[in-house]
């Protein structure tokens, strides 16, 4: 679990979750300049986890994947694309789509790992999206406040930089947020380009943006983490029920 082990034994905040109003569509910041779309990649097998889908842990009752659609659509990202891929029809069964407008998208090739999963998401994108928020399904305390930061930091972002990764204490966190431009030159390159190779083929345009926060580096890998989240915000992180073995 990335960051775990540097977080310190004080209790994390999280932000309340807002409930959208029933039968009313969730209200959303409109769009801002730059337009800025949204990936949530959420395709992967959860071995670690009893093979289970990790974005449907629950935080207080709320699962991952509404709580990052939320973060998104309240920070006025929009579209958002969810890359599915093992357990996509359990996923789908979420009442999150109905409260949020996102729409999912599969990746045939779910195995081919994180790389696979962001060109699937890209190409569902508009190409004419000035940045592009790629965040993992299974951060727990990734909030609005936290998406917020991340597209002003990119915003001012220093000449030359095309892509911000938050780091905390010198160590590299999610989500990213990069321009439209590095999102054509990743889809132009071959099946193995990702965000990771981009960054590795152009340091000089990578803004590594040092923060405090250390919800962008908490994950949760397996059930030693998900413990660990219990602990350091004082919540509960559960399964649903048809998903507790």
């Amino acid at each position: 679990m990335a960051g775990l082990q540097q977080t310190q034994s004080a209790r994390l905040n999280v932000t309340p979750f807002a409930q959208p109003t029933p039968g009313s569509t969730p209200r959303t910041t409109p769009p801002t300049t730059p337009r800025t779309g949204g990936l949530v990649l959420a395709a992967g097998a959860g071995s670690r986890m009893g093979h289970r889908p990790k974005c449907l842990l629950q935080l207080n009752g709320v699962s991952l994947l509404e709580r990052q659609l939320q973060a998104m659509s309240l920070s006025g990202v929009t579209p958002i694309w969810v890359v599915l891929g093992h357990h996509a029809e359990r996923i789908l069964q979420e009442e999150a789509w109905a409260r949020w407008t996102a729409q999912p998208v599969r990746n045939p090739q779910p195995d081919n790992g994180h790389v696979s999963s962001l060109r699937t998401g890209l190409r569902a994108l508009p190409p004419d999206l000035d940045a592009v928020v790629v965040a993992l399904a299974d951060q727990p305390l990734i909030d609005t406040p936290a998406v917020q930061a991340l597209l002003q930091a990119f915003a001012k972002r220093p000449a030359g930089t095309q892509l911000l990764q938050p780091s905390v204490q010198g160590l590299p966190g999610n989500p990213v947020v990069f321009s439209g431009e590095v999102m054509a030159q990743i889809l132009a390159g071959d099946d193995a380009m990702g965000a990771r190779q981009w960054m590795q083929a152009h340091p000089e345009a990578v803004y590594r943006w040092e923060t405090p926060h250390r919800h962008y580096r908490l994950d949760v890998d397996n059930e030693a983490d998900r413990l660990a989240v219990e602990q350091l915000t004082g919540q509960s992180l559960r399964w649903p029920d048809d998903l507790n073995l």
